[in-house]
Parts: C-alpha cells; structure tokens; sequence
C-alpha cells in the first residue's frame, strides 16, 4: 500500500525545490515569486527494500514492485486561507487527501529571495499555517457535530464512539491546538481519518537553511526543533532553496569483471575468453547514458580516474568521448582542456591529489556538483549542464555517475 506526503508551507519557502529534489525531476516550477505552483505536481518513488528480493527469491516471483511514496507539492498558503485568501480553498482540498504533511519552513535570510511576511520568523510562519488548518478543522466539525450526534442518538454505536472524539477533537481547536493533540490511537484511528480533519495529520518540519548551516542548522532551524519536540513533532535540516542550483542524479551505474561478482561477466581471471565483452567502463557507461537518456556528446565535464596519465586517455575511449585509438587527436585539439568543447579533470583530477586513499568517486562527485551549480570559481566550465563522473577499482570494478543540473 501507498502513501502521500503533501509538502506544504507559504509561498515561496523552498517546497517545489524540495519536491523536485526528492523526485529527481524539474516537474515543479520553482521561482522567486508566491504562488508559482498553483495546480499540485505529484511524483512518486519506489521505497527500495532488500527483504523484497529475499521473498521474491523464496517465492519464485517473476517481478518485483516496491511501494511507492507520493509526494504531493501544494500551492503555497497565506493568512486567511480558511476564509479562501490566496489561494486558501485549494490548498486545504489538497491537504485533505494527503496521510502526512511535510511543513517547509524558510529558516535563512537573503534579501534576494523574498518573503510573502516581509521578514524571516519560522515559528511564525508555523503558527501561520497551523492555525489556517486549525481554522477550517474548527468550521467543519462544528457544521458536522449535529449530524453526528443525531445518529447517536438513533443507538448508532460507531456514531457513538466518533462523537466522543469529534468532541474531544473541537475541545482541542477551541483551546488553539491541533485536532492531532486529542490522540488517535488503536481502534480509534480509523474513525480520526473519517473526520478529515486537516490539524489530524502527522507532521514533519523541513528547516530550509542555507548551504553554510547545512550540516548543523542554524539559529533559526533550533527554533524549529524546539517547537517540535513540545508538540512530539519531528524535524530535519537541509537547503536547498537558498539559492543553490537544484543539480539532479540521472544515472549512477556500478559493473565489474571479477569472477564470483553478481555484477560480472566472463573474464580471463575466471578462465573464459572475454575479447568480445567492453571493458566494464564501457559496460558502465552505455548503462548510465541509456539510464539518463543521453549521449557521450551531451556531455558538457567529466572527472575520469588518472591514475596514471595512460588511464586517463584510455578513459577517453572507454566512455566513449572518442573513437577508438582518436585521444591523441582529442588532446591535441585542446577539447578537453578547461575552455575547450569537454573539459576532463578540470579540478586537476587524483593525479593533482597526489592520488589519496579515499572516498575519490564522492570527491568526484561533489567537484562536478560544484561545476553545475556555478561554484567552481577559476576552475569553472561556462555553461555545465551536464556532467559525467568516472571511476574504476583493481581494473575490473568501474562506476559511472551521470548529474545535471
């Protein structure tokens, strides 16, 4: 089974940017004004699980089917939107039908991005959008109570026991708390959801910080945090809207020749001829553009292993950036020189790092994130829109991870 996540907030908070972040797609216009999403964006992804493969294997199945996640980009929400302002009356349809609620709150100031309020306070902010759902949860239980109790009354026994929540839910709103604060658990669940009411639904604050206050947050996301432990709410930090480019993973594609491996193929190492087998970059490669729908001539940098200067040309052909036997001429030209038509290793690449034991991929990877966000500084490609990062290990292991931006 399913489920929705609605992400909601004001206007202009970061919610599109968050919703194609966790989608992996630009589906959600996402601009320096309120109200750039008017109808929801939906998307879904797989939830991965490695029990699966363990069942299916046990079972015989032919196909396996994750469950999937739905995320839900609600129109941004303003003060008044119980009483239709802005666009209030869609937002809270919208709500209605999700099972959770993401609340993106805006916790970094930057006089570029602005502000529907004016100035930056997500407590506020919170308060805010809270007391809208509290509002139209208030009008609606009070407009269905009557009918309620007249069912009740007729013996009714489930009529009975939603009564007394209805009424412990009103008593809840009326004291400026959430209908979630009145409780719902066991037996009662069911009939919470048949209330439809919007304060009802479990909430996670998203504290939009900018990219410095990333991994600790920052004063404003502490606020948050705070306020949600009191309300046995939970939150997280990332960024996201603070300017960043949003830069997308298209592709990331692991495949090896070692014998033994679940990845691999025929190789002389396990006794069988291999000559007409690509090497496993290639193998990686054709995956990754198949996988990003795109082709070696859409590639705008690379980052490719040097280990050696060797490796580095041989990597040239193996992505196929090339025909076979033509790096020379590629080098000679200056294409893949900083300025020319696809630069390679514009970051000096393992070889200017005196080639470190590490993470060098995830080093890769963050260099060409960098290149497409414009963060480059004199190392900049004009224009990088898309990006290849290459990798291999012991000669037969090779990783090829495709972003863009």
């Amino acid at each position: 089974m399913g489920f929705t996540c609605g992400i909601v907030g004001l206007p202009n908070v970061g919610k599109s940017t968050l919703f194609n972040a966790l989608t992996a797609t630009a589906a959600a216009d996402a601009a320096n004004y309120p109200f750039c999403t008017i109808e929801p964006n939906v998307g879904r992804v797989a939830v991965p699980d490695e029990r699966l493969a363990v069942c299916a294997r046990l079972a015989k199945s032919a196909e396996i089917v994750p469950t999937q996640l739905e995320f839900v980009d609600i129109a941004g929400l303003v003060r008044g939107a119980a009483r239709g302002e802005g666009l209030g009356n869609q937002f809270l349809s919208h709500i209605r039908e999700v099972d959770a609620i993401a609340h993106v709150l805006r916790c970094f100031a930057d006089g570029n991005v602005t502000h529907i309020e004016g100035s930056v306070d997500p407590i506020r902010d919170t308060e805010t959008v809270e007391t809208e759902l509290m509002l139209a949860d208030l009008e609606s239980l009070e407009r269905r109570i009557a009918q309620i109790e007249k069912r009740a009354k007729g013996g009714d026994k489930d009529a009975k026991d939603l009564l007394a929540l209805a009424e412990r839910s009103l008593a809840e709103l009326r004291d400026g708390r959430p209908a979630r604060a009145a409780g719902n658990g066991g037996e009662e669940r069911r009939l919470f959801q048949s209330l439809g009411l919007l304060s009802s639904k479990p909430v996670l604050y998203v504290c939009n910080v900018e990219e410095a206050s990333a991994d600790k947050g920052n004063a404003y996301s502490d606020q948050v945090k705070q306020q949600a432990a009191k309300e046995g709410a939970a939150a997280v930090v990332l960024t996201g809207a603070a300017g960043a480019a949003s830069v997308r993973l298209d592709a990331a594609v692991l495949r090896s020749h070692l014998p033994g491996s679940v990845l691999g193929e025929a190789t002389p190492m396990s006794g069988v001829d291999d000559t007409d087998i690509p090497p496993p970059t290639t193998l990686a490669a054709r995956d990754a553009y198949a996988a990003a729908g795109i082709g070696p001539g859409d590639l705008d940098v690379v980052e490719c292993q040097d280990t050696d200067a060797a490796r580095e040309l041989l990597g040239y052909e193996e992505l196929e950036l090339c025909a076979p036997g033509d790096q020379g001429r590629l080098v000679d030209e200056g294409a893949t020189s900083l300025g020319g038509r696809l630069p390679v290793n514009p970051s000096g690449g393992l070889l200017s790092k005196g080639e470190p034991l590490g993470a060098s991929a995830l080093g890769q990877v963050v260099e060409l994130t960098r290149q497409l966000r414009g963060e480059a500084g004199p190392r900049q490609v004009d224009g990088a829109r898309v990006a290849l990062a290459h990798t291999v290990g012991r000669g037969a292991n090779a990783s090829v991870t495709i972003l863009s931006a």
